[in-house]
């Protein structure tokens, strides 16, 4: 079984595959200050919890957007699985042509989505990422990376709107019935949820007029884009685990290089 890591700034979403088959998946808060043994002890105990066992993992493979977090990852790789853990960037496979101005400054995760977004729905398409930061990624009909556009998250717009302005309180992100509302909660979710939607629906539609037109698929993964999804013009499909699929393709690209090479024994006459 492989063993893959999405670390995004607010949430590491924790995969493991049979296969294709994605067996199970956890999401855990990401904590610079955790050890490699917390968390190792913490995998070992959601490995139990859905009966697993931790030795039947081949091996481990990591998309990282948080530097700090990668030795505590890598080192209980090492400790807990005793495998040196694949991780996103320069010198993995990923059959995708990267047309960045600097191909190191793209996001892992922005790469690994456009891996698994291509290769499960084609090209051209669009693929929009709903995490700490909202991440939009064009991929054309050749498979190629063209680029996109970052946007704050939703929960950053929501705390900004929070902590800057006095007598706004907090508030769960629940859409409500309606934009014209009679009380300030309500006032806030509609402006925070709709205002992104339209947001969202915009940089879309203008990705898609940049692209040239035509039948572009647009693909929404990450914690909220359920909820945005549901208002969206633009959005076809929304895939959760888009990121961890696309760990395990780009794994299957790089595992022959993961196998140790067999020295033929001499034959004896």
């Amino acid at each position: 079984m492989l063993l893959t890591f999405d670390v995004g700034n607010s949430n590491i979403v924790m995969g493991v595959f049979d296969g294709d088959v994605l067996v199970t998946n956890w999401r855990m808060a990401t904590d610079h200050n955790k050890s490699a043994d917390e968390i190792g002890m913490l995998i070992a105990q959601l490995f139990s919890y859905e009966g697993l066992d931790m030795g039947t993992v081949e091996d481990v493979i990591i998309s990282s957007v948080v530097p700090h977090v990668m030795y505590s990852l890598q080192h209980m790789a090492q400790k807990y699985f005793d495998k040196e853990a694949i991780v996103i960037g320069p010198g993995i496979k990923t059959g995708m042509n990267i047309k960045y101005d600097n191909p190191r400054q793209v996001g892992a995760d922005r790469i690994v989505n456009a891996v698994a977004g291509f290769k499960k729905y084609g090209g051209p398409l669009i693929l929009v990422d709903f995490g700490t930061a909202t991440t939009f990624c064009a991929v054309s009909a050749n498979c190629e990376y063209l680029g996109g556009a970052i946007l704050p998250g939703i929960k950053i717009s929501a705390d900004a709107l929070y902590e800057r302005a006095a007598k706004l309180t907090r508030v769960e992100l629940i859409k409500p019935d309606k934009v014209i509302c009679k009380n300030t909660t309500q006032s806030i979710q509609a402006g925070i949820i709709y205002g992104y939607v339209g947001s969202v629906d915009y940089i879309v539609s203008k990705m898609k007029e940049e692209l040239g037109g035509g039948k572009i698929r647009v693909i929404a993964t990450g914690g909220l884009s359920t909820l945005i999804a549901t208002e969206s013009q633009e959005i076809e499909i929304v895939d959760k685990f888009l990121t961890l699929e696309g760990l395990n393709f780009i794994y299957q690209l790089n595992r022959l290089k993961r196998q140790p090479e067999v020295t033929a024994k001499p034959v004896l006459e």
